[in-house]
């Protein structure tokens, strides 16, 4: 079942020549998914201080209540699908290292 794991398949040139490319791809597009990352977290507010009304008690507002439309709200969904994004990619890079090239760096 996992023969395409093995070093004894043989592969076409083709595709043996072009992993280079495909491997510098990948690295470039996970290196700015990064970036792009980390500027996302940092432009997200904290969450420690959830403040309430002194008198009513009352913690819902206008914009609690829109969450799902306001920015703190996309930053965290965009940072959520970005990290699975990175994920996947490291993930597809190590499988393609190991099955076309032998080892992740060579």
């Amino acid at each position: 079942m996992f023969n395409f794991l093995c070093e004894d398949v043989i592969r076409p040139d083709w595709v043996v020549n072009s992993f280079p490319i495909i491997k510098f791809i990948l690295v470039c597009l996970i290196a700015i998914c990064s970036l792009v990352l980390i500027v996302l977290v940092l432009m997200q507010e904290s969450e420690g201080g959830d403040t309430t009304n002194s008198i009513t008690g009352i913690k819902d507002t206008y914009y609690s209540k829109n969450k799902g439309l306001s920015k703190d709200e996309r930053l965290k969904k965009w940072t959520t699908i970005l990290s699975i994004a990175i994920a996947c990619m490291v993930l597809c890079f190590v499988i393609l290292a190991k099955i076309f090239a032998g080892n992740i760096w060579g």
